[in-house]
C-alpha cells in the first residue's frame, strides 16, 4: 500500500491505495463519489471523464498515484453549491441533454472543459479545416466525441453547450 495525498472537490484526501488502482476506482470505491461512472473501464465511452487541474480525462484509465497532489473535480464538485448548480448543469436540464443520466457526469465535466480549451485557443482537428476557432456544431460534435451517450441525447447536449458558451461569449 501507498499513501497519497489528492485534492478532491477542494477537500484534501489521503488515501492507502494500491500502485495499480485507477484514479475512477479511488475516487468511486475509496471516496465513495459515484458521479464519475465506470463504462467500458477502458477510456472509449468518457463515463468517468474528471477535471485533473482543470483539464478532462478518462479516470479508468489514470492511476490514482499519477494524480498525487493535484486537483481532481467530479460532478459532485462542479457546482459552488447544491443550491447553486454550475451553468452548464442547468443548461443540460433545461435542452432536455440526458436521458438515463449514466453518462450524464462525464458529458458535463468533460463540456465545461471543453469550452475551457476552446477558450484557450486550442484547435481541434475541426478547427483546422473551418480555418478558425468560431465554435459551430462540427467543432462542438467533434470536441465531445470522447464522450458516447447510448440513450442518443446528443441533440439536446449540443444544445447545451451552446447555450452556456453563448453565456460566456465576451
Amino acid at each position: 500500500m501507498t499513501r497519497i495525498r489528492i485534492r478532491v472537490n477542494g477537500v484534501v484526501e489521503s488515501l492507502d491505495i494500491e500502485p495499480w488502482v485507477s484514479l475512477l476506482d479511488a475516487l468511486r470505491d475509496h471516496l465513495g463519489l459515484t458521479g464519475p461512472k465506470k463504462g467500458c473501464d477502458q477510456g472509449a465511452c468518457g463515463a468517468c471523464t474528471v477535471l485533473a487541474d482543470g483539464v478532462r480525462i478518462n479516470a479508468c484509465l489514470a492511476l490514482a498515484m499519477q494524480y498525487a497532489d493535484k486537483e481532481i473535480t467530479t460532478i459532485e464538485g462542479i457546482a459552488k453549491d447544491r443550491e447553486d448548480t454550475h451553468p452548464m448543469q442547468q443548461a443540460f436540464v433545461r435542452h432536455d441533454g440526458l436521458q438515463c443520466g449514466y453518462c450524464t457526469s462525464g458529458q458535463i465535466c468533460s463540456a465545461v472543459a471543453m469550452l475551457a480549451e476552446h477558450a484557450a485557443g486550442m484547435p481541434s482537428s475541426v478547427t483546422s479545416r473551418q480555418g478558425g476557432t468560431h465554435l459551430t456544431d462540427d467543432e462542438i460534435r467533434e470536441r465531445m466525441s470522447g464522450n458516447l451517450c447510448r440513450c442518443g441525447a446528443y441533440n439536446g447536449i449540443l444544445d447545451a453547450i451552446k447555450d452556456v458558451a453563448a453565456q460566456e461569449a465576451p
